[in-house]
């Protein structure tokens, strides 16, 4: 059964745990919808992991929108969000022909921006639009020229900032957050005191779901693992078996674990 926007809330409410994974083309699309993923990001980590980038800042509005689209032909009940790329949403035109696009050619179901404040006037006026929008806060991967990699909300003054630009971002519209690379307990706070769905990853076990990036779950990675996420391909036969671990680790509470948590 197609998964809605609807049927997350639903999830939300009953507590039952929402398992999310990124995908960039049909084959994995397919075997994540199989094996019960709820929700398939096409993320601009496409940049990284399939273009061989060493930030997701290169990629274009025409490559998420051609990545959105296989995903869809393989998709046939997950939710699917595509991320704004880099400076996709610097105006507030820019942002809706952006957004346009990647639902109208791309076939996405929601879209993600980053940014508490600067965004708030965009997700408002996408959201009046109808369209579904996704924040995220944390880390923000198309901000690490400026901020670099690094955890966000260890200090007082950071932490409450984040939870003021999530009350914010959740009145003006989002109907969805995504929170990276935030402490566990700063993380649930704003789980909390949210009443959407937040997905968390490396925020610890206290959000509403979780999210990975594909290749790190298949042990793909180049380079350094994070530590917040799990080799699945690890005693599994099969890439399906895989995904399929992942998500019942995710719905029944077992990931993450404490060792993949972040800390104050």
């Amino acid at each position: 059964m197609k998964t809605t926007l609807s049927t997350l809330k639903k999830m939300y409410e009953s507590g039952e745990k929402i398992a999310c994974l990124t995908a960039y083309d049909a084959s994995f699309a397919h075997w994540e919808d199989q094996s019960g993923v709820d929700v398939i990001l096409v993320g601009d980590s496409l940049g990284m992991v399939v273009q061989g980038n060493a930030t997701t800042l290169p990629v274009t509005l025409d490559e998420m929108i051609y990545h959105t689209k296989m995903v869809q032909r393989g998709n046939e009940n997950a939710w699917c969000i595509a991320d704004l790329p880099f400076m996709s949403d610097a105006t507030l035109e820019k942002a809706l022909e952006a957004a346009a696009c990647l639902m109208k050619e791309g076939g996405a179901n929601m879209v993600k921006l980053e940014g508490g404040e600067r965004v708030l006037s965009t997700v408002a006026q996408l959201s009046s639009l109808g369209i579904p929008v996704c924040g995220h806060l944390g880390l923000l991967p198309q901000s690490v020229e400026k901020k670099g990699y690094k955890v966000v909300g260890r200090d007082r003054h950071s932490a409450e900032k984040l939870l003021k630009d999530a009350m914010a971002l959740q009145a003006h519209g989002v109907d969805m957050l995504v929170l990276e690379c935030v402490p566990s307990p700063l993380a649930q706070t704003v789980t909390e005191a949210l009443s959407i769905p937040v997905i968390g990853i490396g925020a610890g076990a206290g959000t509403s779901g979780q999210v990975l990036v594909l290749h790190d779950i298949l042990g793909l990675t180049v380079g350094k693992t994070p530590m917040f996420s799990k080799n699945f391909l690890e005693g599994a036969d099969s890439i399906q078996k895989a995904i399929t671990a992942y998500v019942h680790e995710v719905k029944a509470g077992y990931f993450p674990a404490s060792k993949h948590e972040i800390t104050l």
